[in-house]
């Protein structure tokens, strides 16, 4: 019976890890969920506003320990919400400049975020180098709890899930108990309509875009907890994160956390038995078959037309 033990606490293990690879892509997803699921917008270059994160959160670990050491152990909760600040103001800009001008042409859309994305690229890789970076984490973030001997949980794991949990809570505060996701929702379902009851749609695009890539700068912060930041570094996650927001369906907030949830822990279990590539390949098989019978996703959205 020991084998089994074993092999339990191995699963427990593996499945915590996949909770890891859950919150990162959970965070990611519900910020592309908002800005292709409300919006319909193909934002090609979103994983590069996790890597805006994940740069922000480097940048504010070296400056404090390099001139404010005191303030080490607790730098991380300013690095999550500059990553939030900074993302977001990137994201408005560049709806402001650029995807303003492009609503109605996906594939317009679809190239020229894919171009920002490569320009992104390049300038992280001209500012920060080639070599991938790593923040250094307050000790409160190392280690592991041990539930049983054989058991171990990294506390940077549980910090994120908190993490998302918390984000997660205020996302669907905002878009279902206030006036502003009344706004967004009525902007979504009928376009013409809701200008027409005075709601300012343009404002409301803009706004909604800019927290989607806010959302994705607080991925980055998240992902420095588990591995270490490159210009390319967001560009790793963008497929992954697509394919979480078409599986869940794309305007369905619940469907994006189930889909999140159920991709990153098939992929965190395939890959204790068979290799990385395998188990992604396996993983995609599956959501293929499943969007053939259900083209919509595994959530959808009734809109009276």
């Amino acid at each position: 019976m020991e084998w089994l033990s074993d092999f339990g606490a191995i699963v427990v293990m593996q499945g915590f890890n996949g909770l890891s690879v859950f919150c990162v892509l959970l965070l990611m997803a519900l910020g592309l969920a908002i800005i292709f699921g409300q919006m319909g917008v193909i934002n090609m270059a979103h994983g590069e506003f996790l890597t805006i994160g994940a740069y922000t959160t480097f940048l504010v670990s070296t400056l404090t320990h390099s001139y404010a050491p005191a303030l080490g152990p607790y730098y991380f909760f300013l690095a999550i919400v500059l990553s939030f600040v900074i993302a977001g103001a990137i994201g408005w800009l560049v709806e402001w400049a650029m995807i303003s001008k492009l609503y109605h042409r996906p594939l317009d859309t679809l190239l020229a975020t894919w171009g920002l994305s490569l320009v992104m690229q390049q300038l992280f890789r001209s500012t920060f180098g080639a070599r991938e970076v790593s923040a250094t984490l307050p000790d409160w973030l190392m280690g592991s709890f041990n539930p049983t001997e054989a058991i171990d949980i990294p506390r940077n794991g549980v910090f994120v899930m908190g993490l998302t949990v918390l984000l997660t809570a205020s996302l669907f505060l905002m878009l279902y108990r206030s006036r502003w996701g009344l706004q967004v929702r009525a902007t979504m379902q009928n376009r013409l309509m809701a200008r027409a009851v005075g709601i300012n749609t343009k404002r409301v695009d803009r706004m909604t875009f800019a927290l989607g890539c806010g959302v994705a700068g607080v991925a980055g912060a998240a992902f420095t907890t588990i591995g270490s930041t490159g210009p390319t570094a967001g560009s790793l996650y963008i497929v992954d994160t697509f394919l979480v927001v078409v599986f869940g369906g794309a305007a369905s907030l619940v469907g994006t956390i189930a889909s999140a949830f159920s991709i990153a822990q098939a992929q965190s279990l395939t890959e204790f038995f068979m290799s990385g590539s395998m188990a992604k390949v396996l993983t995609l098989s599956v959501v293929i078959l499943i969007l053939m019978l259900r083209p919509q996703g595994l959530f959808s959205i009734k809109v009276r037309k």
